[in-house]
């Protein structure tokens, strides 16, 4: 069995936590696994990798050794989700500051732009296989 992918998310982030759903709809093999980055398993995932564990402005992707952040991480995640969606990872090939730039605006006015919880809300019985606890 290969090794799941763990993706660390904004645990507190409307948007996020809409597209960790997304996600998960359509990653049928279930190649992903999920922690919010304010979790204890998150925070200590973030350690390992030499990255902050008090800013949350980006998705991580974790995939073995191997850790992308921002809009990198965004991008080798939609390579493996099904149908149309892997196209996307083409956008690769635009340098990493001008996504960057981008990935940042959302970032940065997520909360405003589509809210934010009080906490993290806990998977349904059915997903929460694909979280890390």
């Amino acid at each position: 069995m290969k090794p799941k992918k763990i993706i660390l998310f904004d645990g507190m982030c409307n948007f996020c936590d809409s597209t960790v759903n997304f996600i998960i709809s359509h990653d049928p093999d279930e190649i992903f696994i999920f922690a919010p980055l304010q979790s204890s398993k998150g925070k200590e995932l973030l350690q390992q990798f030499g990255l902050s564990t008090e800013s949350f402005d980006s998705l991580v992707l974790l995939d073995g050794n191997r850790c992308y952040t921002k809009s990198t991480a965004a991008l080798h995640i939609a390579k493996h989700l099904n149908g149309f969606l892997k196209i996307f990872y083409g956008f690769i090939i635009i340098p990493k500051p001008i996504r960057d730039f981008f990935y940042q605006i959302i970032a940065k006015n997520r909360y405003k732009w589509f809210g934010q919880k009080n906490k993290c809300i806990l998977p349904s019985e059915n997903i929460k296989k694909r979280f890390l606890q």
